[in-house]
C-alpha cells in the first residue's frame, strides 16, 4: 500500500480522540528494538441479535505504510528501533501528528 492510501484509510478509521491499541509481541534481547501490533476497536450503535458489536480494525500494516516503518512479515507488526521510553506512545504520537497536526490526538494503551 502506498503512504497516501495508507494515510486516506487511517483518516477513515481514526478520529481525534480513538484510543490506539498496541501490543509488543516480540524485545531483542538488547531491548533497542520491539515488534508492535497496533489496533483500534469501535462499537456498533445498531447491530443484530448474536452479532458482535465490536468491530477490531487491524492498524498496523497502513500505519507502517504512512509512518514508512518496516513491516515485519514474520510477527506481522511494525519493527520499531528505540529503547528507554514507551514506543507505543511515541509511533502513536507520530501518528497523530501526520493525520491531525496534533501528536496528543489520538490516545495509545498497551494491552
Amino acid at each position: 500500500m502506498e503512504k497516501e492510501k495508507a494515510i486516506d484509510l487511517l483518516k477513515d478509521v481514526l478520529s481525534k480522540g480513538d484510543t490506539v491499541y498496541f501490543i509488543v509481541k516480540n524485545v531483542s534481547n538488547s531491548g533497542g528494538f520491539r515488534h508492535i501490533d497496533f489496533y483500534t476497536f469501535k462499537i456498533k450503535e445498531i447491530f443484530n441479535e448474536g452479532e458482535n458489536r465490536i468491530i477490531k480494525h487491524w492498524l498496523t500494516r497502513a500505519m507502517c505504510d504512512a509512518l514508512e516503518y518496516k513491516f515485519k512479515d514474520k510477527t506481522q507488526c511494525m519493527g520499531v528501533a528505540g529503547g528507554g521510553m514507551d514506543m507505543g506512545f511515541h509511533v502513536t504520537y507520530q501518528l497523530g501528528h501526520l493525520l491531525f497536526d496534533d501528536g496528543y490526538a489520538l490516545k495509545s494503551e498497551q494491552l
